[in-house]
C-alpha cells in the first residue's frame, strides 16, 4: 500500500520524511522513503481564485456598470509559480493507494490541500480514506507522535468549507467595492487604487477616526487634589498622600470621567483640610500574585517585538517562518493559541536545556527556573489547532542567527522559561481617610518578590520608583494632614496608533463595538483578521498609500480618509467581520449551511453596487491628492518603456 503525503510546505514535506523509514531518495518535488512512502508538499496555495475576465473577457476593462461580478461557477486557477509542483502532485496522486493530508492545522491549511486534491479529481472513493495528519512541531519526536495519531479527514471537512466560504465571500464583497470605490475616484481623478476588504477597511476607519479624533481635541484643565499627611515610624518619615474623591455634591462641577473642572471648588477643600485631623476609616494590607505571562501566541509576539524592537509585524512573521522552517528553533509560528498541551510539559526538560545552550544570557537569568512548577499555560482545554509558539529542543547559538532572529528566538524562549518560576509577589495597601467630612484615598503597591519578573531584567523595578508609601496604620488611628495640594492638569487626547497598538487593536476589536451581541462573537474570534493576516493586512494599507509612517506612529493619508468618508458605514466598522465571522465558525462547526451565507452576501454585493453607481460621486472623493508613486508594481516590457 503506497501512502502518498501531501504537506502545506516543503520543510513541512522533509520534516515527516525524516520521520519515515530510510533511505529517503529525494526526487523533482517529492521525497521516496524505504517503505514505499512518498512525502510531496504545495507551496502554501498552489491554486487561486481566477480573475474577473476568466469569466467574462469584457471583465478585463473596468466599468462600473458592469458591476456587480459574481461567478456563476467558481474556479480555481494554478499560481504561475507553483504549475510545476501542481503537475508533480497530480501524477504521485494517481500512482497512490492511499493519501494523508499533511496541511497545517487550521481552517486555511484544511483547505490549502482539500483543493488541491478535488482540483486533481481524486475519486470518491479514494477520498473517503484519507487520513489528516496534524503536525505543529517539525522536531523529529513530534513529527513521530502525530504520524502514530492520524485520524480520518472527513472529521475535518466543515474546517474546508468554512475556509472556502471566508475565501470566496472575500473575493465577492472586495473585488466589486474595490473597483467600485476606485472608479469613483478615477473619476475624480484619484490615480490610485482604492482597495476594499472586510478586514483591511475597518482596520483603516480604526486609524481614521483615531486621527480625527486627535485633530478635533480641545483641552480642558481639570484639577487634582492630594492630602498630605506626615508620617513618622522608627526606621523612615515621609508623606502619606492621598487622593481626594469628590462626593456626589460635586457632580456637577466634573467631567464623565469625573475630573474636578472648577478650580475654586478644589481650593476651598484644600483649604478646608489643612492642619485638620486625618481619620483611617478603612485599612487594607495584603499580598497579591501575579502569575507568569503566557507563551506567546503570534499577536502577542508581534506587539511585544514592536513594542521593544520596533520590529513591523510582516518582519516579525518573516523572521519567525525562518525560526520554523530553516533553524527549526521554534514550533508552528502563526498560532493564535498561548496554551500548552499537557503532553508537552514532558519535553520542558530538553527545551530548556536547548534555551540554555543556545542563549548565554537566558543561560544566566533563567538558571533559577524550577522545572517542578507547572504555570496554567499547560491547559489541554485551552488548546485547540494549534499551541504557543515555544522553542523546539533544538540549540543553536545565538551568535549564529541573524540580529532580528535572536531578537524574536530570545523574546519566545525567555516567555518559556517564564513558565517555571513563581509568581512575583506584590504588596499591596490601601487607606481611606477623612479629613474635615471629605473622603480621601491613600494607595501603594510595591513588589515584594521577583518570581518571574527577574527574567525582565531592568524593567523588574521600572514601575516601583514612582509608587506612594501607605503604611500599615490601624483602623481609628488619627494623623494631621499638614496641607492640600493641588495639580493644575490638562485632559489629553488619545495617542496615534503604532505597529504594536494597532495590532493590540485587531486583536482586541471588540473595544471598538458598540453591539453588545457583536462584541461578545468578538470576543470569542481572533478579532480583525487572523494570526497569519494582520501582517499582510498592514502592508496592503501602506503599499496602497492609505496609511503611512510617521516615526513610529501610524496616520491615515487623504486617500484613506477620502475612502473612509465615501464608503457606507457599514463597510467601516469591525461588525461586518464579527457577522460573517460567527457564521463562518458555525460553518466549520457544522451549525451552519455555506449557501445561505452566500445568498445573503451576494444580494448584500448587488445592493452596494446599486448605490455606487446611482448615488452622486462622494464629496470626500472629489479632492484627493496625487499618487506620487505607483499603487501596484508593473511589469517592465522587454525593450519598452512605459511613461
Amino acid at each position: 500500500m503506497t501512502r502518498l503525503f501531501i504537506a502545506e510546505k516543503p520543510s513541512l514535506g522533509r520534516a515527516i520524511a525524516a520521520a519515515l523509514p530510510n533511505p529517503q531518495k529525494k526526487d523533482q518535488g517529492f521525497i521516496r522513503c524505504g517503505n514505499g512512502d512518498v512525502v510531496t508538499w504545495c507551496i502554501g496555495h498552489l491554486l487561486e481564485q481566477v480573475e474577473p475576465d476568466a469569466y467574462d473577457e469584457r471583465y478585463k476593462k473596468w466599468n462600473i456598470n458592469d458591476l456587480p461580478i459574481i461567478p456563476p461557477q467558481w474556479q480555481l486557477r494554478p499560481r504561475k509559480t507553483s504549475s510545476k509542483q501542481l503537475t508533480v502532485i497530480r501524477k504521485l496522486l494517481k500512482e497512490s493507494s492511499t493519501i494523508v493530508h499533511a496541511g497545517d492545522p487550521d481552517r486555511e491549511g484544511q483547505l490549502l490541500v482539500d483543493e488541491v486534491i478535488d482540483y486533481c479529481k481524486v475519486s470518491k472513493a479514494k477520498k473517503e480514506n484519507i487520513q489528516r495528519l496534524l503536525i505543529s512541531d517539525l522536531n523529529l519526536p513530534a513529527v513521530k507522535r502525530a504520524l502514530d495519531g492520524m485520524r480520518s479527514n472527513r472529521e475535518f471537512v466543515p474546517l474546508s468549507v468554512s475556509a472556502l466560504a471566508r475565501s470566496r465571500a472575500d473575493w465577492l464583497y472586495g473585488m466589486n467595492m474595490s473597483r467600485a470605490f476606485t472608479l469613483l475616484g478615477q473619476r475624480a481623478g484619484y490615480q490610485g487604487v482604492l482597495s476594499v476588504g472586510r478586514v483591511q477597511t475597518p482596520v483603516l476607519g480604526l486609524v481614521v477616526r483615531r486621527d480625527e479624533e486627535i485633530e478635533n481635541f480641545v483641552a480642558k484643565d481639570y484639577f487634582t487634589l492630594h492630602a498630605l499627611i506626615p508620617y513618622q515610624s522608627e526606621h523612615s518619615s515621609f508623606d502619606i498622600r492621598a487622593k481626594w474623591q469628590p462626593s456626589e455634591a460635586c457632580r456637577p462641577w466634573q467631567d464623565e470621567e469625573g475630573r474636578v473642572l472648577n478650580r475654586k471648588l478644589v481650593e476651598n477643600v484644600a483649604s478646608r483640610i489643612a492642619d485638620q485631623p486625618a481619620t483611617v476609616m478603612e485599612s487594607e494590607h495584603k499580598k497579591t500574585k501575579q502569575q507568569p505571562l503566557l507563551p506567546y501566541s503570534l499577536s502577542a509576539l508581534q506587539i511585544d517585538a514592536a513594542k521593544r524592537f520596533s520590529m513591523s509585524a510582516q518582519l516579525v512573521l518573516d523572521t519567525c517562518q525562518s525560526l520554523y522552517e530553516k533553524h527549526k528553533l521554534i514550533t508552528y509560528p502563526r498560532s493564535d493559541c498561548r496554551y500548552l498541551p499537557s503532553e508537552h510539559y514532558a519535553q520542558a526538560s530538553s527545551v530548556v536545556g536547548a534555551i540554555f545552550g543556545s542563549s548565554k544570557e537566558l543561560s544566566e537569568s533563567g538558571a533559577n527556573a524550577d522545572l517542578r512548577l507547572k504555570s496554567k499555560a499547560w491547559n489541554d482545554k485551552k488548546v485547540d489547532a494549534h499551541h504557543a509558539i515555544i522553542p523546539t529542543p533544538k540549540t543553536k547559538p545565538v551568535e549564529t542567527l541573524s540580529a532580528n532572529e535572536a531578537k524574536v528566538y530570545q523574546l519566545i524562549a525567555r516567555q518559556y522559561l517564564m513558565q517555571f518560576f513563581p509568581a512575583a509577589i506584590y504588596a499591596e495597601s490601601k487607606l481611606v481617610f477623612d479629613i474635615a467630612g471629605g473622603k480621601f484615598v491613600a494607595r501603594g503597591k510595591q513588589l515584594f518578590s521577583s518570581g518571574w519578573r527577574t527574567l525582565l531584567g531592568k524593567q523588574v523595578e521600572e514601575t516601583d520608583d514612582t509608587v506612594d508609601k501607605v503604611p500599615a496604620l490601624e483602623k481609628g488611628t488619627q494623623l494631621i494632614c499638614r496641607e492640600g495640594e493641588i495639580k493644575d492638569c490638562k485632559t489629553e487626547p488619545p495617542r496615534h496608533f503604532t505597529e504594536s497598538t494597532l495590532l493590540l487593536a485587531m486583536t482586541g476589536i471588540s473595544r471598538y463595538v458598540e453591539d453588545k451581541e457583536l462584541k461578545k462573537i468578538l470576543k470569542e474570534t481572533d478579532g480583525l483578521g487572523t494570526e497569519a493576516t494582520r501582517a499582510g493586512i498592514l502592508d496592503t494599507l501602506f503599499k496602497r498609500q492609505l496609511l503611512s509612517r510617521q516615526g513610529k506612529s501610524i496616520i491615515s493619508t487623504e486617500a484613506g480618509r477620502g475612502l473612509i468618508h465615501a464608503l457606507p458605514m457599514e463597510s467601516t466598522l469591525p461588525d461586518l467581520t464579527a457577522h460573517w465571522e460567527h457564521q463562518l465558525q458555525a460553518m466549520a462547526e457544522r451549525d451552519q449551511p455555506y449557501q445561505p451565507f452566500m445568498d445573503t452576501l451576494v444580494e448584500r454585493v448587488t445592493e452596494l453596487m446599486t448605490q455606487a453607481k446611482t448615488s452622486p460621486l462622494p464629496e470626500s472623493l472629489r479632492h484627493l491628492p496625487q499618487v506620487k508613486r505607483p499603487a501596484f508594481k508593473k511589469k517592465r516590457r522587454a525593450k519598452a518603456s512605459r511613461k
